[in-house]
């Protein structure tokens, strides 16, 4: 049977890297990771020694029986016709039946390519945890830039009560305007070091900022009673006070989400096994990733290229070279050697025997041939009938993880195609939040409005930037999980 040429395993293993095709300075660093990942991570590297040391048992199946030398001493010289027996040496070489080696060596090939399949699969589990991972910072940032963003537009509008306070016209700013927010005005700064979110146990729209965008929709009754609480107040100066009350909640916000970058990025470098501390480059917004599903194509790359299904083909022909050899085993076993006896010389065997003296002492020297006789055939037998049962296991496993996958693809779908609607949605509610956002804080400069109606649309913004972050991440996450049905080294969309 072929086997894999290790050194070039290794190179092949390095090129594997294949990324989603994201913006050219994200694919680059998250192709960086992924291939830092594929080379330092502890688990995929113990499986990869496992892999190379499975390979070096098709040698050791191949190899011929040790050779068996028997040595005997006679303390006491033996007395024999013609002298005196001193030692005797046999050196026996047995021999298999025909074609044993051949399905042991085949049987320990497959066992080999089940323990390359197996780190395939370590490999393709790493690889989603790095995209996991990669876009649960990305939407951690993107949330960061947004509340952000936020907070910019409250000191603009706590700007703006100031100015009503202040002015001598009691509701009557209309030479006072705020600009338009825009996404152009998200925040440039570099991404703090560190990372995380607590709450992001999975991509399936349950995102750590649910918590972030909870604590937002409890500020409106408290703005109402912060207001009715204040009735030696002028109103103006009750305005500005929810405004700062709400600009308060945003920074905390902000606080958590910098500590919750944290914590991600060093469960991200846990990934790459490297200190935890180090800083990750991290793009300011996700982005949606092109992907054009093909039902068809997915089946047939699944069938062909997932290591699971891989690693229960080579056990099933393992098993089969297995039933092979336990069949050579119950024929007969030949053996070849030579015995050696070591003689002395005897004086009194010559007038014993009536030898001449010369034939005296000569050493012996004999061939010899032995078969084995494997007449007990109840343990041959069980042993083919074990090794056919478990291919047939092993038969089953194949067909019953393919329909695992086949169902996991329609369910990614399903899901994939949910993200999708949600994304589009949320992104349509974004831009309608930020037209109405001007429009309200114009009706508030000109006293048509109150501050109670800014808030809540500004909520509603922040609530839709958030949700938008978090159905992009679970969109990519769900592409990332089909790829890595038939294998991320086979992708190619």
């Amino acid at each position: 049977m072929k086997q894999y040429n290790i050194n070039r395993l290794f190179i092949i293993l390095l090129g594997f890297i294949i990324t989603l095709p994201l913006k050219s300075q994200t694919a680059d660093s998250l192709a960086r990771y992924l291939e830092m990942a594929g080379r330092n991570n502890p688990g995929l590297n113990a499986d990869f020694l496992a892999y190379k040391a499975s390979l070096e048992k098709v040698p050791q199946a191949g190899a011929w029986p040790d050779p068996n030398l028997d040595i005997g001493f006679f303390l006491k010289p033996m007395d024999i016709v013609g002298g005196r027996q001193i030692a005797d040496f046999t050196l026996m070489q047995m021999f298999p039946w025909f074609g044993t080696k051949k399905a042991a060596q085949a049987e320990a090939t497959h066992m080999a390519k089940m323990s390359y399949e197996k780190f395939r699969e370590t490999r393709d589990n790493l690889y989603l945890e790095v995209y996991t991972q990669w876009y649960i910072l990305s939407t951690l940032m993107e949330q960061l830039n947004n509340n952000r963003e936020n907070l910019q537009m409250l000191k603009q509008l706590e700007e703006l009560a100031l100015r009503k306070v202040s002015s001598p016209f009691n509701g009557s700013s209309s030479g006072y305007s705020v600009p338009a927010p825009s996404p152009a005005t998200k925040s440039s700064s570099s991404p703090p070091t560190g990372g995380g979110m607590s709450g992001m146990g999975s991509m399936g729209g349950s995102m750590a900022s649910s918590g972030t965008s909870s604590s937002m929709s409890g500020m409106s009754s408290s703005g109402g009673s912060m207001s009715s609480g204040m009735g030696s107040t002028a109103p103006g100066m009750a305005d500005v006070l929810r405004v700062q009350l709400e600009m308060a909640e945003i920074e905390n916000n902000v606080e958590s989400l910098l500590s919750d970058i944290a914590a991600e990025k060093a469960k991200f470098n846990a990934l790459l096994n490297r200190p935890l501390d180090m800083d990750v480059t991290i793009p300011d917004s996700i982005t949606k990733v092109p992907f054009i599903f093909d039902e068809a194509a997915s089946m047939r790359e699944i069938e062909s290229q997932n290591p699971m299904l891989g690693m229960f083909e080579e056990e099933e022909q393992a098993y089969r070279a297995k039933r092979e050899m336990d069949l050579k085993m119950s024929y007969p076993m030949f053996g070849i050697g030579l015995q050696y006896m070591l003689i002395g010389k005897s004086k009194t065997a010559s007038m014993d025997t009536g030898m001449a003296p010369g034939m005296t002492g000569m050493d012996m020297v004999m061939p010899m041939f032995s078969i084995t006789i494997p007449i007990y055939r109840n343990k041959y037998k069980a042993q083919q009938r074990e090794s056919r049962f478990m291919w047939q296991s092993a038969r089953e496993k194949y067909n019953n993880t393919l329909n695992i996958l086949q169902s996991d693809l329609f369910k990614l779908k399903q899901q994939l195609d949910n993200a999708e609607r949600k994304a589009t949605l949320y992104q349509k509610q974004e831009q309608l939040a930020r037209v109405t956002y001007q429009l309200v804080v114009q009706e508030f400069v000109t006293a048509k409005s109150d501050l109670t109606n800014v808030i809540q649309v500004q909520r509603q913004l922040l609530d839709y930037q958030l949700r938008q972050a978090e159905a992009l991440a679970e969109y990519n996450t769900k592409v990332a999980s089909i790829q890595k049905l038939h294998s991320f080294n086979s992708s190619n969309n």
